[in-house]
């Protein structure tokens, strides 16, 4: 791999984190791909390179921002949440300050998205996206089943997380941040996942009915 590559990768990368503003990008192959491989370069020594490592969970905000931008939820889900595009997190919190960084000033359609901590499922009514927490995992099944019939994305770096009907599972494969899709979970729930977003999925998964 030449350096240029290297450093195009660590530009990419660069402008996504915190304290850059110029980190969207057009399509979702560029910004999931950009993440995943500028995150591996990084994890190769760069003299050369001025950014630091992103830490994981970086990473992960990241990839929630861009899971918003490329899932279409249902009309009245649309229609009657009005405000803010809320990405919440049940549970302890991994992210610390990384998520409110991220989503800091950005929008997806005309919403401001502003990251929440949520005690409860109950307490998810206004969230477009959930993080379930690694600390949820002993409970985890009664947290699907309590949001069951409810428009929420659903999304955890839980072990076998998309085996138990959760929708996306991030998933740590050669140094790289990926993810699975339990596709059955999401059209359960009314959602419709991009093909792009599909297409970069490490696993596609559809449970029998």
């Amino acid at each position: 791999m030449t350096f240029t590559r290297q450093l195009q990768g660590i530009e990419v990368l660069g402008s996504m984190l915190p304290g850059r503003r110029t980190w969207r990008v057009p399509n979702l192959r560029t910004a999931l791909t950009a993440i995943a491989m500028a995150y591996a370069l990084l994890a190769v020594p760069i003299t050369h390179a001025q950014s630091p490592k992103p830490s994981d969970y970086e990473v992960k905000a990241a990839y929630l921002y861009n899971f918003g931008r490329f899932v279409e939820w249902p009309a009245p889900v649309t229609t009657t949440r009005t405000g803010s595009f809320a990405i919440c997190v049940l549970g302890e919190d991994p992210f610390g300050p990384a998520l409110d960084v991220t989503l800091a000033g950005e929008m997806i359609g005309n919403q401001k998205v502003v990251a929440r901590r949520i005690p409860s499922p109950r307490d998810s009514v206004d969230c477009r996206i959930l993080f379930i927490s690694s600390s949820e995992a002993s409970r985890l099944n009664k947290i699907i089943d309590a949001l069951d019939n409810s428009a929420v994305l659903t999304v955890s770096d839980i072990p076998q997380f998309s085996r138990h009907r959760g929708m996306i599972q991030l998933v740590l494969e050669e140094n790289r941040i990926r993810f699975e899709v339990n596709l059955t979970a999401t059209q359960h729930a009314g959602l419709t996942l991009s093909s792009e977003l599909l297409k970069l999925a490490t696993a596609v998964r559809r449970d029998r009915d």
